[in-house]
């Protein structure tokens, strides 16, 4: 078993921080020549604890780089007509550089339908099929913020992707299938030869255990075990989710996907939940709102 004091943390925060104070400074620059400050917009509809602990995060960003945000809520039994409504009039409005509307809704509300009403150009979560287009063929467009961010930490802490094998377990369209393309195209982080597996892959454990690089977005509480994990693999726990913890005041803990105490004894590499992956999302879409003001000529 590898030597634990060898393993080190892809530590998402102390790089989002970085990358918040990099945006700070473009804001900063962009006050000082009289341009226009990047605007951000989230639409939440309902009260799902997870999404309004991360909306109030982005609004937190917004806030600690100098972007200006709207946070538009809704009632969960808010009609599709009026949220559509509304998407209508925030891709109308030239103050608003860019939009998301958090996911889920419920269920009276067809999600695929919100995507595709968006403005592609103020699509900064990455979801409309043209930026997803975009994405696929390495045209200017607006990354998926998940994936964008893990390329982002790979690169920021000097992890060596080239002719890596990488396996990516789970395949969303938010994260497993946009992080397959992005990882084994010709760039850098990238260069990877990349195995997709999912729910109905054969010998899941045997594959994992290729990996150089194991990237597990499945949405399973301990889904990655030890004995799936190659020693001195890198390893990216896309996974948050909310557990029963009595222990807590507030009843619960946020888990991940890989079963930490096993994996981070054999891996080089690993990011801790939370404080991995989610603040290199936000930084992410961050980026994409900067990006959206830039991309109109702003």
């Amino acid at each position: 078993m590898a030597d634990k004091t060898n393993m080190q943390l892809l530590d998402g925060k102390t790089t989002a921080d970085a990358i918040r104070r990099e945006l700070a400074e473009a804001v900063k620059l962009r006050k000082k020549e009289g341009k226009k400050i990047p605007h951000l917009a989230a639409i939440i509809v309902g009260y799902d604890g997870g999404s309004i602990t991360y909306v109030s995060a982005k609004v937190k960003a917004c806030n600690q780089i100098g972007f200006e945000s709207t946070l538009i809520q809704y009632d969960e039994s808010v009609s599709e007509e009026v949220l559509m409504n509304k998407i209508k009039t925030l891709n109308e409005d030239k103050s608003i550089d860019g939009f998301i509307v958090q996911l889920p809704l419920p269920q009276h509300i067809d999600e695929l339908k919100v995507t595709l009403a968006i403005d592609p150009a103020k699509d900064v979560d990455g979801f409309h099929p043209v930026n997803l287009g975009k994405m696929v063929l390495n045209l200017p467009g607006f990354l998926p913020a998940t994936p964008a961010g893990i390329l982002e930490l790979l690169k920021r802490n000097n992890i060596d992707t080239q002719g890596k094998n990488c396996v990516v377990v789970g395949r969303s369209n938010i994260v497993g299938t946009p992080l397959s393309i992005l990882l084994g195209r010709n760039s850098d982080p990238g260069n990877c030869t990349v195995t997709l597996a999912h729910s109905k892959t054969n010998n899941l454990k045997e594959i994992c255990r290729n990996a150089d690089i194991l990237i597990s977005a499945v949405g399973k509480p301990e889904f990655i075990t030890g004995d799936m994990v190659k020693e001195g693999a890198v390893v990216i726990d896309v996974g948050t989710t909310r557990v029963t913890d009595a222990s807590r005041q507030r009843g619960w803990k946020l888990r991940g996907d890989v079963k930490f105490d096993e994996v981070s004894e054999k891996c080089s590499f690993i990011t801790p939940v939370p404080g991995g992956v989610g603040p290199m999302t936000i930084a992410s879409l961050m980026i994409n709102t900067l990006k959206a003001l830039e991309l109109r000529g702003k």
